[in-house]
């Protein structure tokens, strides 16, 4: 038995890595900066956001990610230094904006964004999406719970 414990524990470490290397090549394909090409919610155009919103979405290797997504639709000026309550919304509809890390779990397809800023004070902790890439510089990533996609392409260096 006292032999046993010593092996064990030799197959144990020489397997880890193994195992964190897996997880690092999947992770490897998410670093970068992305850019929107488009987005849907519920297969149509969403009017808060408009035909053309804007935005990038960074990875990075050590686990840090960041969004931002800019409706195209016209926004007006604040016509004071402070907005009022109706400028305020009208600026933060459709606006997205969070920060946090991230973790992929490839064998599930999913990539989970823990969010520990966010532009909607609501928006805070775990949200869960589905990823897809498609080719080498294009990744779709759909929430769990509804059919919205968004759609992005890698940024060359």
């Amino acid at each position: 038995m006292r032999l046993l414990v010593p092996y064990t524990a030799i197959v144990l470490l020489l397997a880890c890595p193994l195992q964190v290397r897996a997880q690092t090549d999947v992770t490897k394909r998410f670093v970068g900066t992305w850019r929107l090409v488009s987005t849907t919610a519920a297969g149509k155009e969403d009017p808060n956001r408009g035909a053309h919103p804007t935005g990038l979405i960074m990875y990075d290797a050590k686990g840090n990610m960041a969004v931002q997504i800019q409706p195209d639709r016209p926004r007006q000026k604040y016509a004071g230094a402070q907005p009022t309550p109706e400028e305020a919304k009208a600026a933060l509809a459709g606006y997205t904006a969070y920060f946090g890390t991230y973790s992929v779990d490839d064998k599930a397809g999913r990539v989970t964004h823990h969010r520990s800023g966010n532009v909607n004070p609501g928006g805070m902790g775990d949200f869960i999406r589905r990823y897809e890439f498609v080719g080498a510089n294009r990744l779709v990533l759909r929430p769990v719970e509804n059919q919205n996609a968004l759609t992005w392409e890698r940024i060359s260096p």
